[in-house]
């Protein structure tokens, strides 16, 4: 219960801000954002994003052999926490050094929580998989609340007229958003502190010994080469042949780490192939808050029936002619919520006779694709005016259920696969997975246009093209994938 909490007001502090972070980069300074372009916005976004994940690696390992998961959880939670209190002063050094502080603060909290998690369960309990789906359902609580929390505070019309009535400036709402994130962390870390007794028994900091500075130093410095390289990419329209470098090197590695005798390389074999499949599945899925938020904001009805206005027990009420846009970004996790608890008594149910992991990756894959090739007559109908909610709906419902099949099986899959004393390592790679997907999903998003729905629409397309090319490739190496596993379900 205390780390469902902790990760669910962690999540809150995250996806609150998310929820309208690049629609506030994109409006003009008069509406209190930073006027960036699309693409330098969902750049940004992008590389936030992607550091978020990719700090989990040395946040990890820091954790593995140095302070212990509990310890880490803490400081990361403490950091993030100041970052989001930072982000809600207004001007850019402020926004650039808040994004900075939440990218430290959750490299520390992020992978270390699941670790904690997944020191619960012996490793080869059947509940694992179930835990694991409960726990899921913590961190969708809090992307539930937040973008209708943080969102109605930073984007409703309603709460800019409180603060217009109130003498403070309507068109910074932005950085009340941010604020609002703040003291969620804020209540996650005291609840945190007061369950600390029920986490007594694992996460603890590694006896005392000798420390591995050297490969501290490694995983520091290979962590920061990556970041530079992935700037680098974006920053020299010359140097954009990089990103190929970094995202071919996971297969390159498949294959060195699978062709090996030894039992140990060939599941970190079998962890890269569900990395590969992962960053995939997370390119698509995490243009939720960059994409699918340019969509809702500029190509969808979002007016209310009666103008927001309505009687309840003969008290007249408004809340404004429309509601904002951050407030989809709550469907993926309401649908989570919904249908967390079958997928979790299912797999309970199946037991040993579930489908693999491997397919679920699979499955996982083929809703990603399924959810953007929806948004093509979306796309094509938005030229001639806004269009039905529905469609974001119905896309959040279809990549909802590839998530389930892939996301907390995958969190599960790493606590098995790793290798002994290593569990916080492994869910960092995992959790890079994610950093190459919101990374992608940043450069992709820049393609985004409001004025041309047949560039949009085949933008669309051609993104559930290649991952259900991707889910067929998957779906090929399934017997194979299996062995490099070596029993692992």
């Amino acid at each position: 219960m205390t780390l469902y909490f902790t990760e669910m007001w962690e999540r809150f502090s995250y996806y609150g801000m998310r929820s309208f972070l690049v629609v506030f980069m994109v409006s003009t300074v008069a509406q209190g954002g930073l006027a960036f372009d699309v693409k330098t916005a969902t750049i940004v976004y992008g590389t936030y994003t992607m550091a978020v994940y990719l700090l989990s690696i040395p946040g990890g390992f820091l954790a593995d052999n140095f302070l212990g998961a509990r310890r880490s959880v803490l400081l990361g939670g403490i950091v993030i926490a100041l970052g989001h209190f930072v982000l809600a002063v207004p001007s850019e050094q402020t926004f650039f050094m808040g994004l900075a502080l939440v990218v430290l603060g959750t490299g520390l909290l992020k992978p270390n929580v699941s670790a904690l998690v997944g020191g619960l369960y012996v490793p080869n309990d059947e509940r694992r998989d179930a835990g694991f789906s409960i726990f899921y359902m913590g961190i969708n609580l809090g992307a539930l609340l937040a973008p209708l929390v943080c969102g109605f505070l930073a984007q409703h019309e309603v709460f800019k007229a409180w603060l217009a009535g109130h003498g403070f400036d309507p068109n910074q709402s932005w950085h009340w958003g941010f604020a609002a994130a703040g003291v969620g962390m804020t209540l996650g870390l005291t609840q945190y502190v007061l369950g600390r007794r029920r986490l007594a028994h694992v996460g603890n900091a590694p006896a005392g010994g000798v420390r591995p500075w050297l490969t501290m130093s490694l995983v520091l410095a290979g962590t920061l080469a990556l970041m530079v390289l992935v700037l680098l990419a974006d920053v020299a329209p010359s140097l954009a042949w990089i990103r190929y470098v970094y995202l071919g090197a996971p297969i390159a590695a498949i294959v060195w780490f699978g062709s090996r005798k030894d039992v140990n390389a060939k599941k970190i074999a079998a962890v890269l192939v569900f990395f590969a499949a992962a960053t995939v599945f997370w390119a698509i899925f995490e243009q939720a808050g960059s994409t699918i938020s340019l969509f809702a904001e500029t190509l969808t009805d979002r007016s209310l029936p009666g103008g927001g206005n309505f009687t309840f027990l003969g008290h007249h009420f408004s809340v404004g002619a429309s509601f904002p846009s951050s407030f989809f970004q709550s469907v993926n996790s309401a649908f989570i919520l919904i249908l967390a608890p079958a997928f979790g008594w299912m797999w309970v149910r199946l037991g040993s006779r579930q489908p693999s992991s491997v397919f679920k990756f699979v499955l996982g894959l083929v809703f990603a694709a399924l959810s953007f090739l929806l948004m093509v007559p979306a796309a094509y109908l938005s030229a001639r005016g806004l269009v039905s909610p529905w469609w974001i709906v119905g896309l959040f419902f279809l990549q909802t259920v590839g998530e389930l099949c892939l996301s907390p099986v995958g969190l599960s899959l790493m606590t098995k696969l790793a290798p002994g004393g290593s569990v916080g390592l492994a869910l960092g790679i995992w959790f890079l997975a994610s950093a190459y997907g919101n990374k992608l999903a940043g450069i992709l998003a820049g393609n985004f246009t409001a004025t041309d729905s047949g560039a949009l629409a085949h933008s669309f397309l051609a993104q559930a093209g290649w991952t259900g090319a991707t889910a067929l490739v998957l779906l090929a190496l399934v017997p194979w994938v299996k062995r490099l596993m070596g029993g692992v379900r």
